[in-house]
Protein backbone atom coordinates (compact mmCIF):
# COMPACT_ATOMS: atom_id res chain seq x y z
CA UNK A 1 0.00 0.00 0.00
CA UNK A 2 2.63 2.37 1.10
CA UNK A 3 4.68 1.30 -2.00
CA UNK A 4 1.44 2.26 -4.48
CA UNK A 5 0.96 5.46 -2.55
CA UNK A 6 4.61 6.97 -3.08
CA UNK A 7 3.93 5.45 -6.83
CA UNK A 8 0.86 8.03 -6.72
CA UNK A 9 2.79 10.91 -5.21
CA UNK A 10 5.71 10.46 -7.18
CA UNK A 11 2.78 10.89 -10.34
CA UNK A 12 1.08 13.47 -9.02
CA UNK A 13 4.43 15.43 -8.47
CA UNK A 14 5.23 14.66 -11.99
CA UNK A 15 2.63 15.94 -13.22
CA UNK A 16 1.83 19.36 -11.19
CA UNK A 17 5.57 19.76 -12.66
CA UNK A 18 5.03 18.88 -16.26
CA UNK A 19 1.18 21.51 -16.01
CA UNK A 20 3.99 24.44 -14.31
CA UNK A 21 6.22 23.84 -17.45
CA UNK A 22 3.38 24.10 -19.60
CA UNK A 23 2.10 27.06 -18.20
CA UNK A 24 5.36 28.73 -17.56
CA UNK A 25 5.89 28.16 -21.94
CA UNK A 26 2.62 29.72 -22.31
CA UNK A 27 3.36 32.55 -20.40
CA UNK A 28 6.67 32.93 -22.23
CA UNK A 29 5.00 32.66 -25.78
CA UNK A 30 2.11 35.23 -24.62
CA UNK A 31 5.12 37.95 -23.62
CA UNK A 32 6.41 37.40 -26.46
CA UNK A 33 3.49 38.09 -28.62
CA UNK A 34 3.45 41.20 -26.62
CA UNK A 35 6.91 42.36 -27.16
CA UNK A 36 6.59 41.48 -31.10
CA UNK A 37 3.78 43.98 -30.91
CA UNK A 38 5.12 46.48 -29.13
CA UNK A 39 8.35 46.76 -32.02
CA UNK A 40 5.55 46.71 -34.83
CA UNK A 41 5.00 50.76 -34.73
CA UNK A 42 7.37 53.14 -32.63
CA UNK A 43 9.88 52.38 -35.65
CA UNK A 44 7.40 54.20 -37.89
CA UNK A 45 5.92 56.80 -35.41
CA UNK A 46 8.91 57.96 -34.22
CA UNK A 47 9.53 59.75 -37.44
CA UNK A 48 7.15 62.07 -37.80
CA UNK A 49 8.33 64.11 -34.77
CA UNK A 50 12.01 64.73 -35.97
CA UNK A 51 11.28 64.58 -39.51
CA UNK A 52 12.28 68.16 -39.48
CA UNK A 53 15.61 67.61 -37.32
CA UNK A 54 16.02 64.92 -40.25
CA UNK A 55 15.82 67.67 -42.85
CA UNK A 56 18.20 70.30 -41.29
CA UNK A 57 21.00 67.78 -40.59
CA UNK A 58 20.89 66.09 -44.32
CA UNK A 59 19.44 69.17 -46.33
CA UNK A 60 17.06 66.88 -47.65
CA UNK A 61 14.13 67.96 -50.00
CA UNK A 62 10.17 67.80 -49.09
CA UNK A 63 9.74 64.79 -51.65
CA UNK A 64 13.14 63.13 -49.67
CA UNK A 65 11.68 63.93 -46.12
CA UNK A 66 7.87 62.69 -47.20
CA UNK A 67 9.94 58.95 -48.82
CA UNK A 68 11.16 58.79 -45.07
CA UNK A 69 7.87 57.93 -44.03
CA UNK A 70 6.45 56.23 -47.49
CA UNK A 71 8.94 53.70 -48.00
CA UNK A 72 8.19 51.93 -44.90
CA UNK A 73 3.96 51.31 -46.52
CA UNK A 74 5.44 50.97 -49.90
CA UNK A 75 7.61 47.62 -48.44
CA UNK A 76 4.70 46.37 -46.54
CA UNK A 77 2.83 46.23 -49.82
CA UNK A 78 5.29 44.79 -52.09
CA UNK A 79 6.66 41.79 -49.64
CA UNK A 80 3.48 41.12 -47.42
CA UNK A 81 2.62 38.16 -49.89
CA UNK A 82 6.11 36.83 -49.52
CA UNK A 83 6.47 36.09 -46.04
CA UNK A 84 3.90 33.42 -46.06
CA UNK A 85 6.17 31.81 -48.87
CA UNK A 86 9.31 31.94 -45.83
CA UNK A 87 6.79 30.73 -43.04
CA UNK A 88 6.65 27.65 -45.21
CA UNK A 89 10.06 26.65 -44.85
CA UNK A 90 10.93 27.87 -41.99
CA UNK A 91 8.03 27.64 -39.70
CA UNK A 92 6.15 31.12 -38.43
CA UNK A 93 8.48 30.95 -35.08
CA UNK A 94 11.87 31.46 -36.96
CA UNK A 95 10.11 33.62 -39.78
CA UNK A 96 8.98 36.21 -37.15
CA UNK A 97 12.43 36.05 -35.01
CA UNK A 98 13.84 36.72 -38.44
CA UNK A 99 11.58 39.70 -38.90
CA UNK A 100 13.20 41.04 -35.85
CA UNK A 101 16.95 40.91 -36.77
CA UNK A 102 15.96 42.74 -39.96
CA UNK A 103 14.09 45.32 -38.05
CA UNK A 104 17.13 45.59 -35.54
CA UNK A 105 19.07 45.96 -38.61
CA UNK A 106 16.89 48.42 -39.57
CA UNK A 107 16.69 50.21 -37.08
CA UNK A 108 20.18 50.78 -36.55
CA UNK A 109 21.27 51.73 -40.55
CA UNK A 110 18.49 54.20 -40.17
CA UNK A 111 20.11 56.08 -37.31
CA UNK A 112 23.31 56.79 -39.80
CA UNK A 113 22.87 60.23 -40.85
CA UNK A 114 23.90 58.99 -44.43
CA UNK A 115 21.19 59.38 -46.91
CA UNK A 116 21.56 55.80 -48.65
CA UNK A 117 22.12 53.94 -45.37
CA UNK A 118 19.31 56.17 -44.12
CA UNK A 119 16.92 54.76 -46.89
CA UNK A 120 18.29 51.42 -46.89
CA UNK A 121 17.77 51.28 -43.19
CA UNK A 122 14.19 52.42 -43.60
CA UNK A 123 13.76 49.75 -46.20
CA UNK A 124 14.90 46.92 -43.64
CA UNK A 125 12.68 48.27 -41.23
CA UNK A 126 9.20 48.05 -43.33
CA UNK A 127 10.85 44.11 -44.47
CA UNK A 128 11.00 43.41 -40.60
CA UNK A 129 7.80 44.86 -39.71
CA UNK A 130 5.93 43.42 -42.80
CA UNK A 131 7.09 39.77 -41.50
CA UNK A 132 5.78 40.27 -38.06
CA UNK A 133 2.19 41.97 -38.88
CA UNK A 134 1.36 39.35 -41.81
CA UNK A 135 2.38 36.33 -39.54
CA UNK A 136 1.05 37.20 -36.38
CA UNK A 137 -2.56 36.09 -36.92
CA UNK A 138 -1.49 32.98 -38.66
CA UNK A 139 0.71 32.20 -35.22
CA UNK A 140 -2.39 33.21 -33.14
CA UNK A 141 -4.46 31.14 -35.22
CA UNK A 142 -2.13 28.07 -34.27
CA UNK A 143 -0.95 28.28 -31.05
CA UNK A 144 -4.02 30.30 -29.58
CA UNK A 145 -7.04 28.53 -31.11
CA UNK A 146 -9.56 29.12 -28.67
CA UNK A 147 -8.86 32.46 -27.24
CA UNK A 148 -8.21 34.43 -31.00
CA UNK A 149 -10.26 37.92 -29.55
CA UNK A 150 -8.29 37.62 -26.58
CA UNK A 151 -4.91 37.21 -28.07
CA UNK A 152 -5.74 39.46 -30.93
CA UNK A 153 -7.13 42.09 -28.91
CA UNK A 154 -3.53 41.69 -26.41
CA UNK A 155 -1.30 42.46 -29.20
CA UNK A 156 -3.40 44.99 -31.19
CA UNK A 157 -3.61 46.83 -27.84
CA UNK A 158 0.06 47.00 -26.94
CA UNK A 159 0.39 47.87 -30.52
CA UNK A 160 -1.38 50.90 -30.35
CA UNK A 161 -0.11 51.84 -27.08
CA UNK A 162 4.00 51.92 -27.80
CA UNK A 163 2.84 53.87 -30.99
CA UNK A 164 1.94 56.59 -29.43
CA UNK A 165 4.11 56.39 -26.74
CA UNK A 166 7.11 56.51 -29.27
CA UNK A 167 5.38 59.30 -31.06
CA UNK A 168 4.82 61.68 -28.39
CA UNK A 169 8.34 60.65 -26.82
CA UNK A 170 10.48 60.84 -29.96
CA UNK A 171 11.22 65.08 -30.03
CA UNK A 172 11.61 64.80 -26.36
CA UNK A 173 14.06 62.12 -26.46
CA UNK A 174 16.23 64.31 -29.93
CA UNK A 175 15.29 68.12 -28.20
CA UNK A 176 15.35 67.71 -24.27
CA UNK A 177 17.67 64.92 -23.80
CA UNK A 178 19.93 65.69 -26.26
CA UNK A 179 20.18 62.51 -28.13
CA UNK A 180 19.44 64.31 -31.42
CA UNK A 181 17.16 62.68 -34.16
CA UNK A 182 19.66 59.40 -34.64
CA UNK A 183 19.24 58.72 -30.71
CA UNK A 184 15.62 59.55 -30.63
CA UNK A 185 15.06 56.66 -33.21
CA UNK A 186 18.15 54.25 -31.91
CA UNK A 187 16.64 53.63 -28.72
CA UNK A 188 13.76 51.53 -30.17
CA UNK A 189 16.44 49.11 -30.98
CA UNK A 190 16.32 48.15 -27.33
CA UNK A 191 12.87 47.02 -27.32
CA UNK A 192 13.37 45.05 -30.42
CA UNK A 193 16.42 43.48 -28.41
CA UNK A 194 13.89 42.19 -25.78
CA UNK A 195 10.99 41.03 -28.17
CA UNK A 196 14.34 38.82 -29.46
CA UNK A 197 15.81 37.56 -26.04
CA UNK A 198 11.99 36.49 -24.96
CA UNK A 199 10.96 34.80 -28.75
CA UNK A 200 14.14 32.51 -28.92
CA UNK A 201 12.60 30.23 -26.93
CA UNK A 202 10.33 30.07 -29.41
CA UNK A 203 13.09 28.31 -32.26
CA UNK A 204 12.76 25.26 -30.75
CA UNK A 205 9.13 25.04 -31.57
CA UNK A 206 8.11 22.09 -33.70
CA UNK A 207 5.28 23.16 -36.13
CA UNK A 208 3.57 20.95 -38.38
CA UNK A 209 5.06 20.57 -41.00
CA UNK A 210 3.23 21.60 -44.65
CA UNK A 211 3.39 17.72 -46.75
CA UNK A 212 6.15 18.50 -49.20
CA UNK A 213 3.94 16.04 -51.50
CA UNK A 214 0.72 18.38 -51.50
CA UNK A 215 2.39 21.63 -51.84
CA UNK A 216 4.68 19.97 -54.62
CA UNK A 217 1.55 19.00 -56.41
CA UNK A 218 -0.37 21.92 -56.15
CA UNK A 219 2.48 24.54 -55.88
CA UNK A 220 3.71 26.85 -52.66
CA UNK A 221 1.63 29.91 -54.31
CA UNK A 222 -1.89 27.86 -54.51
CA UNK A 223 -3.68 29.63 -51.58
CA UNK A 224 -3.13 32.91 -52.88
CA UNK A 225 -3.78 32.52 -55.69
CA UNK A 226 -7.34 30.92 -54.88
CA UNK A 227 -7.67 33.93 -52.46
CA UNK A 228 -7.58 36.64 -55.21
CA UNK A 229 -10.64 34.53 -56.97
CA UNK A 230 -12.27 34.71 -53.77
CA UNK A 231 -15.06 37.24 -53.20
CA UNK A 232 -14.98 36.82 -49.45
CA UNK A 233 -10.92 37.18 -49.56
CA UNK A 234 -11.31 40.55 -51.93
CA UNK A 235 -14.06 42.26 -48.99
CA UNK A 236 -11.61 41.48 -46.26
CA UNK A 237 -9.08 43.12 -48.06
CA UNK A 238 -10.89 46.40 -49.60
CA UNK A 239 -11.78 46.45 -45.71
CA UNK A 240 -8.40 47.03 -44.40
CA UNK A 241 -7.40 48.67 -47.80
CA UNK A 242 -9.63 51.71 -46.88
CA UNK A 243 -9.15 51.09 -42.98
CA UNK A 244 -5.45 51.77 -43.61
CA UNK A 245 -5.96 54.72 -46.16
CA UNK A 246 -8.57 56.59 -43.85
CA UNK A 247 -5.95 55.92 -40.61
CA UNK A 248 -2.98 57.40 -41.98
CA UNK A 249 -5.00 59.95 -43.59
CA UNK A 250 -6.50 60.91 -40.36
CA UNK A 251 -2.57 60.75 -39.02
CA UNK A 252 -1.06 62.60 -41.50
CA UNK A 253 -3.76 65.79 -41.97
CA UNK A 254 -5.75 66.40 -39.23
CA UNK A 255 -3.35 68.72 -37.69
CA UNK A 256 -3.61 70.65 -40.82
CA UNK A 257 -7.22 70.64 -40.49
CA UNK A 258 -8.01 71.81 -37.06
CA UNK A 259 -5.07 74.41 -37.60
CA UNK A 260 -7.36 75.44 -40.88
CA UNK A 261 -10.08 75.73 -38.03
CA UNK A 262 -8.26 77.96 -35.77
CA UNK A 263 -6.66 75.64 -33.28
CA UNK A 264 -2.97 76.52 -32.64
CA UNK A 265 -0.44 73.75 -33.84
CA UNK A 266 0.30 71.96 -29.97
CA UNK A 267 -3.31 71.73 -29.43
CA UNK A 268 -3.99 70.38 -32.97
CA UNK A 269 -1.12 67.71 -32.63
CA UNK A 270 -2.05 66.59 -28.89
CA UNK A 271 -6.03 65.91 -30.30
CA UNK A 272 -4.10 63.70 -33.64
CA UNK A 273 -2.65 61.54 -30.56
CA UNK A 274 -5.84 61.58 -28.78
CA UNK A 275 -7.38 60.03 -31.52
CA UNK A 276 -4.81 57.17 -31.43
CA UNK A 277 -5.40 56.67 -26.97
CA UNK A 278 -9.19 57.42 -27.04
CA UNK A 279 -9.41 54.63 -29.65
CA UNK A 280 -7.46 51.53 -27.34
CA UNK A 281 -10.04 50.82 -25.44
CA UNK A 282 -12.02 49.88 -28.59
CA UNK A 283 -9.34 48.28 -30.06
CA UNK A 284 -9.02 45.57 -26.95
CA UNK A 285 -12.59 45.26 -27.23
CA UNK A 286 -13.58 44.57 -31.07
CA UNK A 287 -11.94 40.89 -31.32
CA UNK A 288 -13.42 39.94 -28.11
CA UNK A 289 -17.17 40.98 -29.31
CA UNK A 290 -16.23 39.83 -33.05
CA UNK A 291 -15.21 36.06 -31.46
CA UNK A 292 -18.52 35.73 -29.54
CA UNK A 293 -20.51 35.49 -32.69
CA UNK A 294 -19.93 33.31 -36.04
CA UNK A 295 -21.30 37.27 -37.82
CA UNK A 296 -19.79 40.06 -37.51
CA UNK A 297 -21.73 42.40 -39.54
CA UNK A 298 -23.75 44.27 -36.60
CA UNK A 299 -20.34 45.00 -35.11
CA UNK A 300 -19.51 46.63 -38.48
CA UNK A 301 -22.03 48.33 -38.86
CA UNK A 302 -21.55 50.33 -35.92
CA UNK A 303 -18.10 51.17 -36.95
CA UNK A 304 -18.82 52.90 -39.65
CA UNK A 305 -21.80 54.94 -38.21
CA UNK A 306 -18.97 55.90 -35.49
CA UNK A 307 -16.29 56.73 -38.63
CA UNK A 308 -19.64 58.63 -40.15
CA UNK A 309 -20.17 60.85 -36.92
CA UNK A 310 -17.06 61.53 -36.11
CA UNK A 311 -15.92 62.71 -40.01
CA UNK A 312 -19.31 64.19 -40.12
CA UNK A 313 -18.93 66.46 -36.87
CA UNK A 314 -15.32 67.42 -38.23
CA UNK A 315 -17.21 68.72 -41.24
CA UNK A 316 -19.88 70.20 -39.43
CA UNK A 317 -18.30 72.06 -35.43
CA UNK A 318 -15.81 74.54 -35.15
CA UNK A 319 -16.58 74.61 -31.37
CA UNK A 320 -13.64 73.12 -29.88
CA UNK A 321 -15.29 70.77 -27.50
CA UNK A 322 -17.83 69.27 -30.41
CA UNK A 323 -14.64 68.85 -32.81
CA UNK A 324 -12.72 66.77 -29.66
CA UNK A 325 -16.12 65.00 -29.18
CA UNK A 326 -15.86 64.09 -32.80
CA UNK A 327 -12.72 62.95 -32.53
CA UNK A 328 -13.39 60.67 -29.69
CA UNK A 329 -15.87 58.78 -31.69
CA UNK A 330 -13.44 59.00 -34.79
CA UNK A 331 -11.01 57.16 -32.74
CA UNK A 332 -13.55 54.74 -31.32
CA UNK A 333 -14.34 53.59 -34.80
CA UNK A 334 -10.32 53.30 -35.91
CA UNK A 335 -9.48 51.50 -33.15
CA UNK A 336 -11.91 49.25 -33.26
CA UNK A 337 -11.84 48.31 -37.10
CA UNK A 338 -8.20 47.89 -37.11
CA UNK A 339 -7.84 45.25 -34.37
CA UNK A 340 -11.26 43.91 -36.32
CA UNK A 341 -9.38 43.31 -39.93
CA UNK A 342 -6.72 41.19 -37.81
CA UNK A 343 -9.63 38.96 -36.14
CA UNK A 344 -11.18 38.37 -39.89
CA UNK A 345 -7.69 37.06 -40.92
CA UNK A 346 -8.40 34.44 -38.40
CA UNK A 347 -11.86 33.71 -38.36
CA UNK A 348 -12.43 33.88 -41.89
CA UNK A 349 -9.85 31.09 -42.61
CA UNK A 350 -9.50 27.53 -41.56
CA UNK A 351 -5.98 27.19 -40.73
CA UNK A 352 -2.86 29.20 -40.08
CA UNK A 353 -2.04 28.88 -43.91
CA UNK A 354 -4.89 30.43 -45.23
CA UNK A 355 -4.55 33.32 -42.31
CA UNK A 356 -0.86 33.86 -43.12
CA UNK A 357 -1.84 34.34 -47.07
CA UNK A 358 -5.18 36.30 -46.58
CA UNK A 359 -3.33 38.83 -44.23
CA UNK A 360 -0.49 39.01 -46.86
CA UNK A 361 -2.65 39.71 -49.40
CA UNK A 362 -5.11 42.51 -47.63
CA UNK A 363 -1.85 43.67 -45.90
CA UNK A 364 -0.40 44.36 -49.28
CA UNK A 365 -3.32 46.14 -50.92
CA UNK A 366 -4.20 47.21 -47.85
CA UNK A 367 -0.79 49.58 -47.14
CA UNK A 368 -0.57 50.20 -50.87
CA UNK A 369 -4.04 52.06 -50.25
CA UNK A 370 -2.72 53.42 -47.05
CA UNK A 371 0.75 55.22 -48.94
CA UNK A 372 -1.69 56.69 -51.76
CA UNK A 373 -4.35 58.27 -48.78
CA UNK A 374 -2.57 61.17 -47.77
CA UNK A 375 -1.16 61.98 -51.21
CA UNK A 376 -4.84 61.77 -52.36
CA UNK A 377 -6.68 64.22 -49.69
CA UNK A 378 -3.39 66.64 -50.19
CA UNK A 379 -4.26 67.07 -54.05
CA UNK A 380 -7.92 67.41 -53.42
CA UNK A 381 -7.04 70.17 -51.03
CA UNK A 382 -4.68 71.50 -53.46
CA UNK A 383 -7.53 71.28 -55.94
CA UNK A 384 -10.59 72.93 -53.90
CA UNK A 385 -8.59 75.56 -51.15
CA UNK A 386 -10.99 73.90 -48.53
CA UNK A 387 -11.14 70.84 -46.47
CA UNK A 388 -14.99 69.96 -47.10
CA UNK A 389 -14.29 67.86 -50.64
CA UNK A 390 -11.49 65.84 -48.88
CA UNK A 391 -14.05 65.00 -45.17
CA UNK A 392 -16.61 63.97 -47.87
CA UNK A 393 -14.44 62.09 -49.60
CA UNK A 394 -13.43 60.46 -46.51
CA UNK A 395 -17.31 59.66 -45.84
CA UNK A 396 -17.42 58.28 -49.07
CA UNK A 397 -14.42 55.64 -48.05
CA UNK A 398 -16.36 55.07 -44.88
CA UNK A 399 -19.53 53.60 -46.67
CA UNK A 400 -17.39 51.60 -48.63
CA UNK A 401 -15.02 50.18 -46.09
CA UNK A 402 -18.31 49.41 -44.24
CA UNK A 403 -20.06 47.68 -47.24
CA UNK A 404 -16.78 45.76 -47.29
CA UNK A 405 -16.65 45.21 -43.47
CA UNK A 406 -20.01 44.21 -44.00
CA UNK A 407 -19.37 41.36 -46.90
CA UNK A 408 -16.32 40.41 -44.91
CA UNK A 409 -18.25 39.89 -41.19
CA UNK A 410 -20.44 36.73 -42.49
CA UNK A 411 -20.22 33.42 -41.86
CA UNK A 412 -17.99 32.08 -43.91
CA UNK A 413 -14.62 30.82 -44.80
CA UNK A 414 -12.31 32.55 -47.61
CA UNK A 415 -11.18 28.50 -49.47
CA UNK A 416 -12.58 25.26 -47.87
CA UNK A 417 -9.50 23.34 -46.01
CA UNK A 418 -9.04 21.89 -48.87
CA UNK A 419 -7.83 24.19 -50.43
CA UNK A 420 -4.67 24.37 -48.31
CA UNK A 421 -1.53 21.87 -48.59
CA UNK A 422 -2.46 19.17 -45.90
CA UNK A 423 -0.55 19.70 -43.14
CA UNK A 424 0.86 16.70 -40.93
CA UNK A 425 1.60 16.32 -36.87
Amino acid sequence: MEGDKTIKNILKKAKEKNEKGILLKKVILVLGVIFIAFNMRPALTAVGPVVSLIRQDLNLSNTAVGLISTLPLLTFAVFSPFAPRLAYRLGNERTIFLGLLVLLVGILMRSIDRLAVLFTGTVLVGVGIAICNVLLPALIKDRFPQKVGLMTGTYSTAMAIVASIASGLSFPLAQDFNLGWQGALVIWACLVVLAIVLWLPQLSYQPRRVNLQAVKQQGAGAIYRELWRSPLAWQVTIFMGLQSFSFYVTVAWLSEILNSYGLDLTLAGWLVSLVVFIGIPATFAAPLLAERFPKQQKLVLFIGVLYLVGLGGLLIFRDVSLLVLSIIVLGLGQGASMSLIFTLFVLRTVNAQQAAELSGMAQSIGYLLAAIGPMMIGWLFDLTSSWVVPIISLMVIAVLMTLAGYGAGRDRYVLPADNSPACID
